[in-house]
């Protein structure tokens, strides 16, 4: 289905600081986040994130550069983004699941010129990962492993002597640093690395616009409203966490419940004290908090959900947890990430269907194995073009021709059909959803 592009310009703020003054200045005494690390308002996380932008430009970070983020779900984690995302630097969140090499590869193949990162999480020590990667940090930067990492910023106690501790940055004076650079909702504002099955993982690249009308259509749909409270243990390194969550919340002045990691018991006390209105979820968790001891005894006030999962699940979380507004999306890192969404205002049978709306101004076409396009109800290749696709892989160009043409459509590797209306319905991958 070619859809006519849809033109954004003023339908809602495009740019991560115009999106985080408009919210800010409308609704500042609306907490932002919950995390394990803390609470804050809107109003007070815009003056945290002001702060943090004027040490990292203090720092000598600048509009286009890459920088590393390695922390997990956390207010901080969200302050250091928009922040980064208010400088016109580009983030590159680190899967903090990695192990030494993978994270070796994404430095070098991002070519960050900084890197910040927590000391420990959990059992992982990243600072002894990183003596590994580049041994010069317990010296001077940089290393010849690692030739573009000029700067590691660590937030904890074990600070190399080569590397700037995150306390000693913050409480210095940041005179005479540069104002940030203007940005356009074209710039790139985040690298999200795709998980490698068979090879390393590849660079997607989004812009600003990509990820703050997808967050924006995907609250939209799923009924956020200001004040709402979202609960989403999605890893903030990964789009689902980025975009479906914390710039979702941003576009609609809501509250992020978040965790650092998915236990369902947890979940399910979290959104009965905090009384979450939605969740995110996969099929899998979503299971977990239906079938945890603790459900039936806690008093959930849940109105909506977004879901990647069966009919039958949708269906159980819609009945048993309360969640009447559930809808179910679509998507991947390339298409940062919903092509499709289901609506709250929808009847209940179409978004338990799971035959999903595609998002405003986003065409999809099912491609046949011969290369022609499918009939209505046929079963083919999922291709898509239109604001939310990716502007290619970092410094990939044989494999961002391999995976986006040049009439900008971009081949996904899944499969689906499209019904006479127009909805897709999601049959099968070979890559990854957002789950």
């Amino acid at each position: 289905m070619v859809k006519p592009e849809l033109e954004l310009e003023g339908l809602f703020p495009l740019t991560v600081a115009d999106a985080l003054r408009r919210t800010a200045a409308t609704a500042p005494d609306v907490e932002a986040i919950v995390a394990p690390d803390g609470r804050i308002t809107w109003g007070a996380l815009a003056d945290d994130v002001a702060r943090v932008s004027a040490h990292l430009a203090a720092q000598g970070i600048r509009k286009g550069d890459r920088v590393g983020l390695c922390l997990g779900n956390s207010a901080q984690w969200m302050s250091i983004f928009l922040a980064l995302g208010s400088l016109g630097a580009v983030t590159v969140p680190v899967n903090t699941r990695f192990v030494g090499s993978e994270m070796a590869y994404a430095l070098r193949q991002s070519r960050v010129g900084t890197l910040i990162t927590c000391d420990r999480l959990f059992k992982i020590d990243f600072i002894s990962m990183l003596r590994d990667i580049c041994p010069a940090i317990d010296r001077e930067l940089p290393d010849p492993a690692v030739l573009e990492l000029k700067k590691v910023i660590v937030i904890g106690d074990d600070v190399p002597t080569g590397a700037v501790s995150w306390s000693s940055m913050a409480s210095a004076g940041v005179a005479g640093s540069t104002p940030p650079l203007a940005c356009s909702p074209d710039d790139p504002l985040l690298i999200q690395y795709t998980s490698g099955t068979t090879s390393f993982p590849k660079g997607v690249v989004l812009t600003h616009r990509n990820m703050l009308a997808n967050a924006y259509f995907s609250g939209l749909r799923m009924g956020l409203r200001p004040a709402d409270r979202f609960h989403s243990a999605r890893p903030f390194f990964h789009v689902a966490g980025t975009t479906l969550s914390i710039l979702s919340v941003l576009q609609h002045a809501a509250t992020l419940v978040s965790m650092d990691r998915f236990e369902a018991g947890e979940a399910l006390r979290l959104m009965e004290s905090e009384r979450c209105t939605h969740f995110s979820g996969n099929d899998t968790m979503a299971l977990m908090l239906l079938n945890h001891a603790d459900r039936a005894r806690r008093k959930l006030s849940l109105r909506g959900a977004w879901l990647a999962a069966s009919p039958t699940i949708v269906r159980r979380v819609i009945d048993e947890l309360g969640a009447s507004e559930c809808v179910v999306g679509y998507g991947l890192s390339e298409a940062s990430p919903n092509v499709a969404q289901s609506c709250f205002w929808e009847p209940e049978e179409i978004r338990v269907s799971a035959a999903m709306r595609l998002e405003p101004g986003v065409s999809v076409r099912i491609r046949l194995a011969n290369g022609s396009d499918a009939e209505v109800g046929e079963t083919g290749e999922i291709l898509v073009r239109g604001w939310n696709v990716m502007l290619g892989y970092f410094d990939k160009p044989k494999e961002t021709a391999e995976t986006l043409d040049a009439s900008g459509w971009l081949a996904t590797g899944d499969l689906g059909s499209l019904d006479g209306s127009g909805r897709l319905t999601f049959l099968g991958r070979a890559k990854e959803i957002i789950r």
